[in-house]
């Protein structure tokens, strides 16, 4: 099982780090056969699973529930939790506590976007035993503020607070940081300058590791896909025409086969076969 010091570690052996997001048990048992260093249950799991148009709408009881469903499909796997919005800013003790939550789900470390507002809650947490995973770069959380998910840090201004919020994060006891939508050689700089790692997404190839949705790059996502989330499958389709394989089969009487239809009555072992 890849650990929070196995992070660290990684970075100083020159190893980089894989990660994609994970919402439900069926995907974390893949992730976890397949290897996977570590998984966020994300707040994008309000846009992606939930149909919802951005992640402000996650809560503390939606990311729990899915950490739950994630460690009883992986229960070795590294699993992070965000921390969906305005849960770090009802003051260090409602903080603490979602995160505790988080933890309590089956997390092993909670994920906090940006630093400002955060100074007092990383440390608390850290002390008490919560690795906490930092997010600097484009912040969907702020996208009401931003006005929309463009890249950031493209600016010098911009470039250098980014910079100082990563040693920061890094002196405030943070194990690794997300960077989002950067400018590559800005996510280089930062990479070389925090003794961290940095996972990277639409960040470049400099950092440490690389985090994708994991809806995105199977192909799953309908609609709008950023365009650094190289599609590796497409699901979509895949779905669609086993679906539709289905649909016709049952239609037409071909489904299930006349010689299965008194096993399938009785049930079967092993699998689902409620609906």
């Amino acid at each position: 099982m890849f650990t929070i010091p196995d992070f660290k570690a990684a970075k100083e052996a020159g190893r980089r780090i894989a990660m994609l997001t994970c919402y439900d048990v069926s995907t974390a048992a893949i992730l976890q056969d397949a290897g996977i260093d570590a998984v966020l249950v994300g707040d994008s799991v309000a846009m992606v699973v939930h149909g919802h148009p951005s992640t402000t709408t996650a809560t503390i009881d939606m990311i729990e529930t899915h950490i739950r469903a994630v460690r009883s499909g992986a229960p070795d796997l590294c699993v992070v939790g965000d921390m969906p919005f305005l849960s770090t800013r009802r003051g260090l003790a409602a903080g603490v506590d979602a995160a505790g939550a988080l933890i309590r789900a089956g997390a092993n470390a909670v994920k906090i976007e940006g630093l400002s507002g955060h100074e007092e809650l990383i440390p608390a947490l850290v002390g008490g035993g919560v690795p906490v995973m930092g997010h600097l770069g484009l912040l969907p959380q702020s996208v009401n503020v931003l006005g929309g998910y463009s890249k950031r840090g493209k600016d010098v201004d911009e470039a250098d607070r980014i910079v100082q919020d990563a040693r920061e994060l890094e002196r405030l006891g943070c194990f690794a940081m997300v960077l989002e939508c950067i400018p590559a050689k800005l996510a280089a700089r930062i990479q070389a300058e925090v003794g961290i790692p940095t996972i990277g997404i639409g960040a470049g190839l400099a950092c440490d590791g690389q985090i994708l949705v994991s809806n995105d790059m199977l192909g799953l996502t309908a609609g709008y896909v950023p365009a650094f989330a190289k599609r590796y499958l497409n699901a979509h389709e895949l779905f669609r025409q086993a679906f539709t394989e289905y649909i016709e089969e049952v239609r037409q009487g071909e489904f299930p086969p006349a010689g299965k239809a008194a096993v399938a009555a009785g049930g079967t072992a092993g699998g689902s076969n409620q609906a």
